[in-house]
């Protein structure tokens, strides 16, 4: 077989062509042609010249299809194109040329018009007529004044539906009173950016196109940013490149809208490039485009980039405003960078700024993930005391953040706020906030009082909520209101997810005899395959490798966010119910399924198993696994490392339970040589030697 080779060939096809006056001159095309080759260095130069009369000319691939078959034998889908830019010289000497123009467009001066008043009666008029088009021009008729240039744009300016605007537009065409001018194409097309219309706006654009009427910057900055409202990105930067096309250079405004719509569409190098160009041209941005920036790596929760925008800011000495705060506040939000957003807030607060509703928001959001509840609370005192704007979407925001928390007796007080609030009023949000409350605490007597007022107020309850309840009434053991729940909330047309069957089976795993059937009838309701399943768990007939398969089925059906906790209760299930291997299998399942990623972690010095994500039934199970497997290494001789642990974790909710308890009842039940550390909260630490000696110990009492 020839050996492969990267050659690039510059074929020249040389066709004699011969014109109607028997003229001839010569066609000659060019094409390049790079072949793979693992052992040449450097690529060779072949100049193939091919005269043959025009008619009798093989294509291009009748050419090379001998040379593909001696040395080309790599799959066409894998061939590699490789391809160098020429290279630009560029004079060091002379500026950069200018992507943008540094002065705004100038809009045009309007004179007084001794009828405005007149004229903006008429235009009232007008946009509170009937859309159609008869009643439309039977108010035109009574028109006071003679439409002149002047006239025309007032009242076309002074239109507020964007249909009357159009109407208003045509009719001005029909007259062919004095010519349109660019000024009457921008405002209509300004009347129907706010009506989100772009394909009108299109239509006018090409209109003026054919018309040979000047589109200037105000012309392309609206297009761009209707399409930008309409989420058209891709048309917008469209327009953007046809506007360099044209020679119009575009102005800050249009240049800050841009800026925008590419990082909508997530293309942070176009971005970083539009604003590097602008400002190499000697712009100077505004806060708008500056908030773009901290949006862009907001999104992409790059600290580095937003730093970068705060010291660029600084630099130019660019004050930021409200919308830039705000941006910036969410971009540290998606950074994970709780103390320095406190820091900005502080810092707005001082220059003189007072926040809105979103940077409260914002900020909250930001407190609760980071579970600073101390710091949350503390603002809401500062909210209260200086009168700061707090619409529904901040105040379910607090109580979200008080559930994940567990701040029961905080959670109350803001909820009685929201109650005596003539601003806000509570939602089906507000209420499932509170119901998770409750359901956290084991508070089943709160909780159906609320549920019931839900229903009084009729306010409906979401999926959310049902789950809630049906934790709540589960851990309280009121299964007979867990079932009243459930089925008063499916004939109210919740349709039960994942996360609710997850709840359900959570549940079962604890629940016997005839409060396990109750539940498991609302499981049949909710996802009878699962129940199924469940069924089969129980049955000793099922074998290993059909458990496996419906296993694997069932889990493919599930959302990515519910596997592991439908691992989790199935494996409590099987140990409720005395099926111990059945739960080992399923343990080993969810492990080669990648439900449990990060369980084991081994270093020279130290293994570990890593149990904080696995329920009490799950982790013991696992446990059970971890000393089956220690025990055969240390009977094969095999090296231990000199520590061995067991991280449970700590909860950090104020109603959350945690493993460690639980997980040492079990390891004492065992006799094994695990210890709670006392300098680690949530660890079980054990030498290298208690483990030989333990399984060494083991080894003789089963002799």
């Amino acid at each position: 077989m020839a050996a492969k080779f990267s050659t690039a060939l510059d074929i020249h096809c040389s066709i004699p062509y011969t014109s109607d006056t028997k003229s001839s001159r010569l066609a000659i095309k060019r094409f390049t042609i790079l072949c793979n080759n693992s052992t040449s260095k450097s690529p060779k130069s072949v100049n193939l010249y091919i005269d043959s009369p025009r008619k009798k000319t093989p294509s291009l691939s009748e050419q090379l299809k001998p040379l593909s078959n001696t040395i080309l034998d790599d799959p066409p889908n894998q061939a590699r194109i490789l391809s160098k830019p020429k290279s630009t010289w560029i004079n060091p000497t002379k500026p950069k040329p200018s992507v943008l123009s540094l002065e705004r467009q100038k809009r045009p001066s309007y004179t007084y018009n001794p009828q405005i008043r007149d004229l903006k009666n008429f235009a009232r008029r007008l946009s509170e007529c009937h859309f159609s088009n008869d009643a439309f021009l039977a108010v035109l008729e009574d028109i006071p004044h003679p439409p002149t240039r002047d006239n025309a744009l007032l009242v076309l300016n002074s239109l507020r539906p964007w249909q009357k605007s159009i109407l208003f537009f045509n009719w001005l065409k029909t007259q062919n009173l004095f010519p349109l001018e660019t000024v009457f194409y921008n405002v209509v097309m300004k009347s129907l950016r706010f009506g989100r219309q772009f394909e009108q706006i299109e239509e006018l654009a090409f209109e003026m196109i054919e018309s040979r009427v000047e589109l200037d910057n105000i012309t392309y900055s609206t297009i761009i940013t209707c399409a930008k409202r309409c989420n058209l990105f891709d048309e917008a930067v469209e327009w953007f490149e046809r506007m360099y096309k044209t020679g119009l250079m575009p102005d800050e405004v249009t240049y800050s809208a841009v800026l925008d719509v590419y990082a909508q569409l997530g293309k942070v190098e176009e971005v970083m490039s539009l604003y590097e160009r602008g400002r190499s041209s000697g712009w100077t941005p505004d806060p708008v485009a500056f908030a773009v920036l901290a949006k862009v790596f907001g999104a992409a929760g790059d600290y580095d980039g937003i730093r970068f925008v705060l010291q660029e800011m600084k630099s130019l000495e660019v004050q930021p405003n409200l919308v830039v705060y705000n941006t910036l506040l969410e971009a540290m939000g998606k950074a994970g960078k709780p103390g320095l957003a406190r820091s900005l807030f502080e810092e707005m607060v001082d220059s003189g700024l007072s926040p809105d509703a979103k940077t409260l928001t914002a900020l909250i959001k930001i407190y609760g993930k980071a579970r600073w509840a101390r710091d949350a609370l503390d603002l809401w005192e500062r909210m209260r005391s200086n009168g700061w704007p707090m619409d529904f979407i901040l105040y379910n925001t607090l109580l979200s953040m008080c559930a994940d928390l567990g701040l029961e007796e905080e959670a109350e007080t803001l909820f009685d706020d929201m109650r005596k609030s003539e601003h806000c009023r509570l939602d089906s949000w507000s209420y499932t906030a509170m119901l998770n409350i409750y359901g956290s605490v084991g508070n089943a007597e709160k909780a159906m009082s609320l549920f019931e007022e839900m229903s009084k107020v009729g306010i409906p309850v979401n999926v959310m909520g049902c789950t809630c309840l049906v934790q709540c009434f589960g851990r309280a053991k009121r299964i007979d209101d867990l079932v009243k729940v459930f089925e008063v909330s499916v004939q109210r047309g919740v349709k039960p997810d994942d996360r609710l069957c997850g709840c359900l089976l959570s549940v079962v795993s604890y629940c016997k005899g005839d409060d396990a059937d109750k539940v498991l009838a609302c499981l049949q309701q909710a996802n009878p395959r699962l129940l199924t399943f469940v069924k089969m768990l129980e049955d000793e007939s099922s074998s290993y490798e059909i458990v496996k398969e419906e296993f694997r089925s069932i889990l493919t059906n599930t959302s990515d966010d519910a596997r592991r906790p439908f691992c989790n209760c199935l494996i409590d299930i099987c140990r409720n119910r005395n099926r111990a291997e059945r739960a080992h299998e399923l343990l080993y399942l969810g492990t080669v399924y990648g439900l449990y990623p990060g369980l084991h972690t081994k270093t020279p010095e130290e293994w570990r198993l890593n149990v904080r994500a696995l329920s009490v039934g799950a982790a013991q199970t696992a446990f059970e696994e971890w000393m089956r497997t220690l025990a055969r290494i240390v009977q094969s001789e095999e090296q231990l490392p000199e520590v061995l642990s067991a991280n449970t974790g700590v909860g950090t909710h104020k109603f959350s339970q945690g493993l460690a308890n639980a997980f040492a009842s079990h390891v004492e039940k065992l006799a094994a040589p695990f210890k709670q550390s006392e300098e680690k909260a949530g660890f079980f630490i054990a030498t290298r030697e208690d483990v030989v000696s333990w399984v060494q110990s083991q080894a003789a009492a089963t002799a």
